[in-house]
């Protein structure tokens, strides 16, 4: 199973980004998906996730409203469009993929992870 990051970079503060996780090796619609990142000297913190069918989207508070998860399964790849971005929005975004999250937020309840790409906001 792989899953691959990849759309970060260096943006002003108030500008756009769009991530792409491409998965391979697993039954892709068959999982739920989710962002999550970190900063430095900090923990793992989740920004959104979607259901395996893409009817359902969670988003941590800061990041709602600015942020829109969605996904593709026929290209297998989830995306996640990141506007109005802060100073406060750089880390290193992971994605990941989950079979049966009981908790959407909970980095324990992904199997799979992306190996991350770095998104910098430049203020």
């Amino acid at each position: 199973v792989q899953l691959q990051a990849f759309g970060g970079g260096l943006v002003q503060a108030g500008g756009s980004l769009r991530l792409s996780c491409a998965g391979s090796g697993l039954t892709f619609s068959n999982y739920a998906e989710g962002w999550f990142r970190q900063a430095p000297g900090k923990e793992r913190e989740f920004v959104a996730a979607i259901s395996w069918s893409g009817s359902s989207t969670y988003y941590e508070d800061t990041v709602k409203g600015r942020f829109t998860i969605s996904r593709d399964n026929a290209k297998e790849t989830v995306y996640l469009q990141m506007n109005s971005l802060k100073p406060e929005d750089t880390a290193v975004y992971y994605c990941a993929a989950s079979h049966t999250p009981r908790r959407i937020g909970d980095a324990g309840e992904y199997e799979y992870w992306g190996q991350g790409t770095q998104v910098t906001v430049s203020s």
